[in-house]
């Protein structure tokens, strides 16, 4: 587990995310098991609940799930649904971003090709 979280988004949220980088990063494999919400509230020192709220996100998105009384457990295709879904928010969040301000600066998409093949 990473250092304590408080990059001003809710604790559930990073938690997730966490969640989500660690089965990315091949830390947690399919099929193996997550550690519980209580591991979690202990390492960040944060509430069991709100911990939970994060793990509960990942198990509705189908990421994570749960077998009763032994824990939580990562997905098969986990990954590549994770894949999926980064590549949408990547999508939105920089690609769409970049392209609306390069065609307020009348940067031609050939330019910016240039500009991101180059490193400029």
């Amino acid at each position: 587990m990473h250092e304590p979280m408080n990059d001003g988004r809710p604790i559930f949220v990073q938690i997730a995310e966490h969640i989500e980088n660690e089965i990315l990063e091949g830390s947690l494999a399919e099929l193996g098991q997550v550690p519980s919400t209580n591991q979690f509230a202990a390492f960040y020192k944060i509430n069991p609940a709100t911990a939970a709220k994060g793990v509960n996100v990942l198990v509705n998105e189908g990421i994570l799930f749960k077998k009763r009384g032994i824990g939580m457990f990562v997905a098969e295709h986990a990954r590549e649904k994770l894949i999926e879904k980064r590549k949408r928010t990547f999508f939105k969040d920089y690609v769409a971003a970049m392209l609306r301000e390069a065609e307020k600066l009348d940067i031609t998409k050939e330019a910016l090709i240039h500009m991101i093949e180059d490193g400029q």
